[in-house]
């Protein structure tokens, strides 16, 4: 396609912000115009192109698989954009490192050692985003996402970053279990346990451990960032990994049960394109927090 054939710029970036934004009044906000200004440019792109970008939905919209389509790689080439306009004006190096984690690796792991990041580095400037969601990753926007996964579901590490191989286990408070002695993981079951909201990780394991014919017990779910909170109350029991609560584990403040040895693979994602230096400072750090990584 010749440069002549492409929409104008405009109707371009008005259709991007409706599509970020799911309305035309907040995409004109966005963008520092009127709603109606955003529907004609986004109406002109839909009669250049010849095809329907969005529905309306309610008060907001939501975008036809042509629009979503679209939508994807506007946002990937306005960040390509960005990207060569801040290799020139040095701007790229200012702009923050977005960093996408779940809540509980966020809470747990992330930010008791961020500290030492800012102390090393107090010129980069991160954005943690902690979701269960998968945040897809593009230049200009989350360049960097610390995934889960099990070795259930991902018994060869070698295609992967691996940035943490932890063991998995079950604990509470000393005070859950009082003096019982728990000798088989079906005798969890009549405990009050907590999972994190959008997740069967909990229960996953204690089917796994217990047997598919165990009575599997009552979960109660929250966001991962007050899962630990909740437990070190005493609220209930959870499955975690083991570097999480390894120093309350030592000090006796929390109890833990049949461990899955190196069994949750904690591994990095990064924009598949040259990374920028704050980027690849990060990443560094990153690495030497966790340490050195030995599969099994």
């Amino acid at each position: 396609m010749k440069w002549t054939d492409i929409p104008p710029l405009n109707s371009l970036r008005a259709f991007l912000a409706l599509a970020e934004n799911d309305s035309y009044a907040a995409a004109g906000r966005a963008l520092n115009v009127s709603h109606g200004a955003v529907m004609q440019q986004v109406r002109a792109l839909e009669n250049r192109l010849g095809v329907a970008l969005v529905e309306r939905s309610g008060r907001g919209v939501i975008l036809t698989p042509q629009g979503q389509t679209l939508a994807r790689d506007l946002a990937d080439g306005f960040a390509i954009i960005e990207l060569g306009i801040g290799h020139l004006t040095g701007d790229e190096g200012r702009r923050p490192v977005k960093v996408s984690m779940s809540p509980a690796f966020a809470i747990s792991w992330m930010m008791p050692r961020l500290p030492d990041f800012k102390r090393r580095h107090p010129d980069i400037a991160l954005t943690l985003m902690p979701t269960s969601e998968i945040l897809e990753l593009h230049p200009g926007g989350v360049e960097i996402a610390v995934r889960y996964t099990d070795r259930q579901n991902l018994p060869d590490l070698a295609d992967i970053d691996v940035l943490l191989l932890a063991d998995m286990v079950a604990v509470c408070t000393p005070g859950i279990v009082g003096e019982l002695e728990i000798t088989r993981a079906s005798q969890l079951a009549d405990l009050p346990w907590l999972e994190e909201l959008g997740t069967d990780e909990a229960m996953d394991w204690f089917l796994r451990k217990a047997g598919e014919t165990a009575k599997p017990p009552v979960a109660s779910q929250m966001p991962g960032n007050l899962i630990m909170e909740a437990v070190r109350r005493g609220d209930g029991v959870t499955y975690t990994a083991r570097p999480f609560v390894e120093a309350e584990i030592r000090a006796g403040t929390l109890v833990e049960f049949f461990p899955d040895p190196h069994f949750g693979v904690y591994f990095l994602e990064t924009v598949p394109e040259p990374n920028r230096a704050p980027v690849r400072t990060f990443l560094r750090w990153l690495r030497r927090q966790a340490g050195p990584v030995r599969p099994v």
